[in-house]
């Protein structure tokens, strides 16, 4: 059994990765998946006895290039390797926030000029801390004081709204254990956390995959009630004003369907915003 964040983390990226991953025999069948101690070892360039220290948490200092080999002989991409060193102490813990969070006017009044762009502002735990118009309407199932990783696995509708909602609920447990990392005694974070857990074996299994990643730009397809299917890129920002929140901001490429459909909704929204409700619009095909 583990006894720290390293080991854990150790273990659980040693076995996502296959020997034909790293370019070593697949030598018949094994008694735990992925890598064992001795290969990661051996491809990091350490001692056998030194790694399994590091797993069963005996060692909790490595060096950085200990951690830059293990890095490279676990496969982890950029986020993956900031984590590693995160967990390892080798990166200033951010000061003690109050639990409070508060989006900046500013920064809204900012947002709600974009009438073609959705924008989201999350908090440190996932925590929904204001949406612009067209962002609340692209987003229906969502509104300030919800929490996104609770939404995604705790309410039936989110699943319905992702056309791959497993790649969708993998990527925000990936995002949430990189937040967690950066932030590993924020009690809102720790309090996300259990109750997901507590409710959800989905989040459970994908949480004991231990991948840690940040957003990025990547594409989304969304299937709107109202508006049909939604094909976005996602582009996220630190607001460095407040460390920890992000902003989301979402985009459909000119002339597409989409494009014509975040007009659409938008057009909506400043409908109602006006007072004047006008009927549900059109699918559009």
């Amino acid at each position: 059994m583990t006894t720290s964040k390293l080991g854990d983390y150790l273990q659980g990226r040693r076995a996502q990765v296959t020997p034909s991953d790293v370019g070593l025999p697949q030598d018949g069948r094994r008694r735990v998946p992925g890598l064992r101690r001795e290969e990661v070892a051996m491809l990091a360039r350490i001692s056998v006895d030194y790694y399994l220290r590091l797993e069963q948490g005996r060692e909790r200092r490595p060096s950085t290039q200990v951690l830059d080999a293990l890095s490279d002989a676990l496969l982890l991409d950029n986020d993956g390797r900031l984590h590693l060193y995160r967990i390892a102490g080798m990166t200033p813990l951010p000061r003690h926030e109050g639990s409070i969070e508060r989006a900046d006017p500013q920064l809204l009044t900012m947002a709600e000029l974009w009438d073609r762009t959705p924008a989201l502002l999350l908090g440190r735990a996932y925590d929904v801390l204001a949406m612009n118009t067209l962002g609340r309407a692209v987003f229906p199932h969502l509104e300030p004081g919800r929490n996104l990783l609770l939404a995604m696995f705790l309410d039936p509708s989110v699943r319905s709204f992702h056309a791959d909602w497993d790649k969708a609920a993998a990527n925000a447990v990936a995002g949430f254990r990189f937040l967690e990392g950066a932030r590993p005694n924020d009690p809102r974070i720790h309090e996300v956390l259990r109750t997901v857990t507590e409710n959800s074996r989905e989040f459970a299994d994908l949480w004991q995959r231990r991948d840690a990643r940040g957003k990025s730009d990547a594409a989304k397809v969304l299937l709107h009630p109202d508006v049909g299917e939604l094909t976005l890129r996602m582009q996220t920002f630190d607001v460095r004003s407040a460390p920890g929140q992000q902003l989301v901001v979402y985009h459909a490429q000119e002339g597409t369907r989409t494009a014509d459909a975040l007009r659409l909704l938008g057009s909506l929204a400043a409908t109602t915003r006006s007072g004047h409700q006008e009927d549900s619009p059109k699918r559009i095909t």
